[in-house]
């Protein structure tokens, strides 16, 4: 699993007919930073996934790829290769929450 934050939605409106109503989000992987270890640092590519949980733009979610994303609910029939599998409350590192990012 990895983290990301949700950049943004893809639509297609030719595709594997499997694939009709599948909502999918692009995705800026999340990478804590080892110089700063109390935040993220976005990672240098982006990812189209499945979308289950109906995350939105801005959030923080789990994502799985590979053979690991056709074992999400729903995605056994699927050509996916990376599907968001949770929506992300807290993150703690080091046992400092660095996510949601303190007020102020």
């Amino acid at each position: 699993m990895f983290l990301a934050r949700v950049i943004g939605s893809v639509v297609a409106t030719k595709k594997e007919p499997a694939m009709t109503g599948q909502k999918l989000l692009l995705l800026r992987p999340l990478v804590v930073d080892e110089a700063a270890p109390g935040q993220f640092r976005p990672g240098v590519n982006t990812i189209v996934a499945v979308d289950s949980l109906g995350a939105g733009v801005d959030e923080v979610v789990l994502f799985c790829q590979g053979s690991s994303a056709r074992q999400a609910a729903g995605m056994k029939a699927l050509t996916v290769d990376a599907v968001v599998i949770g929506i992300v409350d807290t993150v703690d590192v080091l046992n400092r929450k660095i996510y949601p990012p303190a007020a102020g």
